[in-house]
């Protein structure tokens, strides 16, 4: 069973490697036009691994303000508390061995993992996650190097693919939970209004909303 959920997990993670690819390589672009040098732009993909607060913290600093930047990015990572503590039942061994585990949960091999009757199949996440990670690096050291400029990201398409992506993530957990409708409802409101404010301002708010629906989630 173990070979099993990580030739699975593996499988999964390829078509995931794919996607975060194309994002990864969005990011760098992104990243470097708006002033970043390209080794630091693959360094915070290397450490950081997390699409959503990348991007939170390139467009919040570009708009000014560290303040606002680092809280944006901050709470778009607090969706990762109650991931890990819905995970962290089906995760053996003492703490450390544990805190390494858990480094595999990201959005798409979390959400992979899930299995149809409750629970999670650790070897399935642990698969897909090893596939995605140096896919997200590599993707972020073509963009950086190539630096293609604001305009060959639109022609290419490559802008698009951040919110594609969490676009299908939400629409698999609508399709496995329609209960999440409101929900979804509500971020796709608050995602319309923040389009007309600063970018700083507009993440906190977003990423504090979300954060605020955290209380609402049990593991």
């Amino acid at each position: 069973m173990k070979n099993e959920g990580w030739s699975q997990g593996l499988r999964v993670g390829v078509g995931l490697a794919a996607g975060a690819f194309l994002l990864a390589v969005g990011f760098g672009a992104f990243a470097v036009t708006h002033g970043w040098p390209a080794w630091l732009a693959i360094a915070m993909s290397a450490v950081v691994f997390s699409g959503s607060a990348q991007f939170a913290l390139v467009t919040a600093l570009a708009g000014g303000g560290l303040g606002p930047a680092l809280a944006s990015a901050a709470l778009m990572n607090l969706r990762f508390v109650p991931m890990a503590a819905a995970t962290a039942p089906f995760l053996p061994g003492g703490p450390l061995r544990r805190a390494v585990q858990g480094q595999a949960v990201v959005d798409g091999s979390w959400v992979a993992a899930q299995r149809p009757g409750g629970g999670l199949d650790r070897q399935l996440m642990f698969g897909a996650t090893l596939v995605q990670w140096p896919a997200w690096i590599l993707g972020t050291a073509l963009g950086a190097l190539l630096v293609p400029g604001g305009e060959a990201l639109k022609a290419s398409g490559l802008d698009i693919i951040f919110p594609g992506f969490f676009g299908l993530l939400l629409y698999d957990a609508l399709r496995a939970n329609p209960r999440l409708a409101p929900a979804g409802l509500i971020a796709a409101g608050i995602a319309t209004t923040c389009r007309f404010l600063p970018p700083g301002i507009a993440l906190t708010l977003a990423a504090t909303a979300a954060a605020l629906s955290l209380r609402e989630r049990k593991p």
